[in-house]
């Protein structure tokens, strides 16, 4: 499997241009209604999660609960407490809304579609990478943000949980079940066109990144500081992925798993999703203009993640078991 950069990253980076070139109508009081429109498009994003989850394919890979226990402490706790360990450690240098955009990557749920593709590649335990993919993401709506929120209040900071658990349910949780009772006459139509549903998934997603954005220039959050905050980004997300591959697998290693299940738990446990990390941060953290530097670790660890797995997928395809 070869690592492309594909439209949707090259959507980001348009996003990205189009908000430095054109921020008024995205930004808070412009003529797209933002404040409306980003509630919409994440109530959308999960109503299609909903729609494209299927249970059946969660069964499937329940057997492996060792494998299970591993990926989703990883992604939801040793994640986490590296990230709290390296913010520590980075306190005095980096700005606030970089270190919440760090820990806010650390709590969010590990990806479904491209963990399994890329275990498929690898020739990994595939059952194990959909259980474990799909229940990440269902786990993720309750815990990433219950982890922000002790984040804010151990930071000093206010934490309204009662109003963003409020708008989880409306926007979030709601939609995504009414995806699921709709899987009662949709599910062959979602398989049948699961290409639509893929662009405008990502489309959405491409939306709220703008709008995050715009909000920011708007602001002048971004003067004088890209630079910096782009580097301590970059540097940031590698050293986060390399610490968690390396524990991940020797913890594996340790359990004495088959190789198989060591590339299921590699892949699912180290890896971020950009698909629900950005409409959930839009919910979480509200209009504020510090999100677009919230959602920039994220934004860079995704293709970051899809490069370095890709490589390794290729290369352990071709071992001898």
């Amino acid at each position: 499997m070869k690592f492309k950069f594909d439209w949707f990253m090259w959507g980001m980076l348009a996003a990205v241009g189009l908000a430095w070139v054109a921020p008024e109508p995205g930004a808070a009081g412009g003529w797209m209604h933002p404040e409306l429109l980003n509630n919409l498009g994440v109530a959308l994003v999960f109503f299609l999660n909903g729609v494209t989850l299927s249970f059946a394919d969660l069964r499937a890979g329940t057997l492996r609960w060792p494998v299970h226990v591993v990926v989703q402490v990883s992604v939801f706790l040793i994640f986490p407490l590296v990230g709290l360990a390296l913010l520590w450690l980075t306190h005095r240098w980096l700005p606030g809304g970089l270190e919440d955009g760090f820990f806010y990557l650390c709590v969010l749920p590990s990806t479904v579609s491209s963990s399994v593709a890329l275990t498929t590649a690898a020739r990994g335990n595939v059952p194990a990478a959909v259980f474990n993919a799909t229940l990440s993401s269902l786990l993720g709506v309750f815990l990433t943000p219950v982890w922000v929120s002790w984040r804010l209040h151990a930071g000093g900071g206010e934490a309204h949980l009662g109003g963003v658990i409020l708008d989880l349910v409306l926007w979030l949780l709601l939609p995504l079940m009414l995806g699921q009772v709709s899987r009662l006459f949709l599910a062959d139509w979602s398989k049948r066109n699961r290409r639509l549903l893929y662009y405008v998934d990502r489309l959405t997603i491409l939306l709220i990144i703008y709008t995050s954005f715009c909000d920011s220039v708007k602001a002048g959050i971004w003067n004088g500081s890209g630079i910096v905050e782009l580097a301590a980004a970059l540097f940031g997300c590698a050293l986060l992925f390399a610490i968690l591959m390396l524990i991940v697998r020797e913890i594996c290693r340790a359990l004495k798993f088959p190789v198989a299940d060591q590339i299921t738990a590699m892949f699912c446990g180290s890896k971020k999703s950009i698909a629900q990390g950005v409409p959930m941060g839009r919910l979480i953290f509200g209009a504020s203009p510090q999100l677009s530097v919230v959602l920039l670790p994220l934004m860079i660890y995704h293709p970051l993640q899809l490069l370095i797995c890709s490589v390794l997928a290729e290369r352990w395809a071709r071992r001898t078991d």
